[in-house]
């Protein structure tokens, strides 16, 4: 069985995961400079909060999911039957898939920014968030006891979302400037 799910193990999850990437941007800060190190630590949470969002069963633990009720295969009816409203929010659902990618995106063009190679890395890093959207959707089918169901559409509008959050992120750039040190300039007497 499943032990956990639902709206409240989620949230537990996100606050959890928010105190563990505090200390995460607290631990970079002194070598990286604050603004970089708060831009690692969102972007490792916006991740992990992804996957608890996505992960975890919708409506508490699921009990049993007979081999007869699994779904056999990925959905590939694109745009097909999604529900007009989501468990936390109101709206619909291939919204929400989309705007959960848009900070990871942003983000992931935030930390990268701050290396010359960030030409490279950053479209390398929205290949891996795509990944991770489709690693999500085959664990939604391999498990089926998390009463999910694997679908193409999420795939696609995840990558929208974290297409979106790059661009989001380029936009932020000349504000954010995480290539900024963030440390006091010493005089000397």
């Amino acid at each position: 069985m499943f032990p956990v799910g639902g709206v409240g193990a989620m949230l537990v999850g996100a606050v959890l995961s928010g105190v563990l990437a505090a200390l995460l941007a607290l631990t970079l800060r002194r070598r990286f400079g604050t603004t970089w190190a708060v831009t690692v630590a969102l972007l490792v949470w916006s991740v992990v909060c992804i996957g608890l969002l996505t992960l975890l069963p919708a409506n508490g633990p699921v009990q049993v999911v007979f081999a007869e009720d699994r779904l056999p295969g990925c959905s590939f009816d694109y745009g097909g039957p999604a529900p007009d409203g989501f468990w936390i929010f109101s709206g619909g659902q291939r919204m929400l898939n989309t705007v959960i990618f848009v900070p990871s995106g942003a983000l992931l063009v935030l930390t990268l920014a701050r290396w010359r190679t960030a030409w490279v890395t950053v479209p390398i890093g929205l290949v891996l968030l795509a990944a991770y959207s489709v690693g999500i959707e085959l664990t939604q089918l391999e498990l089926a006891r998390l009463d999910r169901a694997c679908d193409v559409t999420d795939m696609v509008d995840n990558t929208t979302g974290a297409l979106i959050g790059g661009i989001v992120g380029l936009a932020l750039l000349p504000v954010v400037r995480p290539w900024r040190h963030g440390r006091r300039s010493r005089t000397h007497p």
